[in-house]
Formats: C-alpha cells, structure tokens, sequence
C-alpha cells in the first residue's frame, strides 16, 4: 500500500481523475463504489462499465436481492489495493479503463415494463463501445441481458454458475422469473446450446434443452480445473456470456442468498475454475441472487465482489 496515497485519497468513487489505477482510500471510508471507481454516466474512453440491477421481485424463495449491488460494491473495497491474486501480475484496475456505471433507474411497482428497460440499459452500454459486467438483483435481470448482448453478437454460449440450470419450462411471455429465465433464453434462439454449459448443478431438471451439465459432485471428483478444461472444449472460440449465480457456492460459503442448496463449490474452487477460463472470449457476464439480509458476516457479498473481479480478469485477458 502506497501509506502516502492512502493519507490523502478519499471519495474516490467522485474524485478521481482517471479510470485507471489501483486505489489506496480507507477501505473502510468515502463512497462506496465498485472497486473504488469513478461514477460516470460518459462512457468515452470506457472498456468496461460496471452496473447494478437492484431487482427481487422474481424470486421463489427469500427476497433481498434488491440490495445485492451496493453490498457488493462495498466489499470490493477490500480488493483495491494490489492487482488480483492468481493472474500473473495482470492488473485489470492498472490495464483497464473502468467505471461504476450506477444502478438502472426503474418504477418499482411497474415490472411488465421492467425486461426492456434492462435490455435497454444494457445496450446502450454496448452501442457505447464498453463491455457491461452487472451486479444483481435476481436472475431474472440475465434474460434480457442476453437479449442486449444477442442483438450485438448473435447466439452466445452461456456459461452459468448455479446450483439450478434455470431451464424449467415457462411459455408465457408474461411472466419475469427467476428460475425460467434460461429456457426461455433458449427458446428465442440468444444462446448456442452445444457451446454452453452449466457448472455446479445440484438440482433435479428432466429437460436440460441440450446443455450440457458439469454438476457439483463432478467438480468435486474431478476438480475445477478439470471442469474449466471441459468449459473451454465446449465454448470454443464462440463470444462467452458468464452468469455467476452466488447460490452455485456452497451456503457455507455464500449464505446470503434466496434459494440455498447444499453440496455447491467452495469459494476456492470457485477461484480456480474462474481463473482457469483464462482465454475464452468473454464479452459480459453478471453475478445476482446477492441477499445482504441473510449474509452472516457480509461473506457472500465478499465472494461476489472476487467473482466480479475475476469477470474483469476474463473480459480483460485475451484483450491485454
């Protein structure tokens, strides 16, 4: 830590004067933002702009996720101050130009309208020539996502972290669900299904539509570096959507969400099945289902501010 900078950085997230750069303010002090990043709505010059999707009212189970995105900004303080772990001295808050893009402005009591106004927050992210890595909110904000990313590159594969595939079967147009969302991105033709895979699944589905599934037990046996060889097999050189599920970890890792199933990944395997997909060709990726009211200790917002991190380290090093 530079004892100098940290003297006298404070309110990075306002102050700063370039968007790039470790950060040296008290993590624990100044507005939080994500990875100590300046707020911004101008995206010139941008590579990646980080947003938040604050949205719960999809979910099955425990609601919460609505505050997902500013608990995780908060942890990222924590990550700040010297380049990742793991990535061979590649420093994405050094190499990158990033910025905290804010949150999605929406009517809460409105949510027929909700999926366009993400499919439009997101795009308009795109059409400014910066990657979106998203902060959720429920999984329902990744369909529409997908849609944003579809129209730019065509069908993507999709590689999700879940302790659910997401594929239950949902054909009312309608409907905003948190546990449908991948079949219906299958259905309108977003995803390559023989290039996505779905990693820690421990819940029963009978039609996965052709996806393939690497489940936990298999992490387990296997490793998460036998799963990340099998993922880039499969994904190829085809552009790579990363929806990370928190609940794909473990609840004695990650307690802090809606759904929680035993037997998921470690954070550590976590770590190593993310950094070993060093090379795909990522050009977005979330992670949701963040409950801050169920998170002992703040622990899952921590893991969730690493993944984040990691999508950064992804979208970053085959650009480098």
């Amino acid at each position: 830590m530079a004892l100098e900078d940290a003297k006298q950085q404070v309110d990075q997230a306002i102050t700063r004067p370039d968007l790039k750069g470790l950060s040296f303010e008290n993590a624990f002090g100044g507005v939080s933002s994500f990875m100590r990043r300046r707020y911004t709505k101008d995206l010139t010059g941008v590579d990646v702009a980080i947003t938040g999707i604050p949205f719960d009212q999809a979910v099955t189970n425990r609601p919460g996720t609505r505050l997902g995105p500013r608990a995780i900004r908060e942890a990222s303080s924590l990550q700040v101050f010297d380049p990742p772990y793991g990535w061979h001295g590649y420093s994405p808050l050094e190499a990158l130009a990033i910025t905290d893009y804010g949150d999605m402005a929406f009517d809460y009591a409105h949510t027929p309208g909700f999926p366009d106004l993400v499919k439009a927050h997101i795009a308009a992210i795109l059409e400014a020539g910066a990657a979106a890595i998203t902060l959720g909110g429920d999984h329902s904000i990744t369909l529409p996502i997908l849609r944003a990313h579809a129209d730019r590159y065509g069908p993507l594969a999709l590689v999700q972290v879940d302790a659910h595939t997401d594929t239950w079967p949902d054909d009312d147009p309608a409907r905003i669900d948190h546990g449908t969302f991948c079949y219906t991105a299958v259905r309108e033709g977003l995803i390559d299904v023989a290039r996505s895979v779905h990693v820690g699944i421990r819940t029963v589905v009978e039609d996965n539509l052709g996806i393939e599934i690497i489940d936990a037990r298999q992490v387990h046996e296997r490793g998460p570096a036998a799963a990340a060889a099998r993922v880039k097999a499969v994904v190829g050189d085809a552009p790579v959507y990363l929806s990370f599920d928190i609940d794909g970890i473990d609840p004695a890792f990650a307690p802090g969400t809606g759904t929680p199933v035993w037997g998921g990944l470690s954070s550590g395997q976590a770590a190593i099945f993310l950094r070993d997909l060093a090379g795909i060709d990522l050009v977005g990726g979330d992670v949701v289902e963040v409950s801050p009211p169920f998170d002992t200790g703040g622990i899952t917002a921590v893991a969730a501010a690493h993944v984040a991190m990691e999508l950064l380290c992804l979208w970053g090093w085959p650009r480098r």
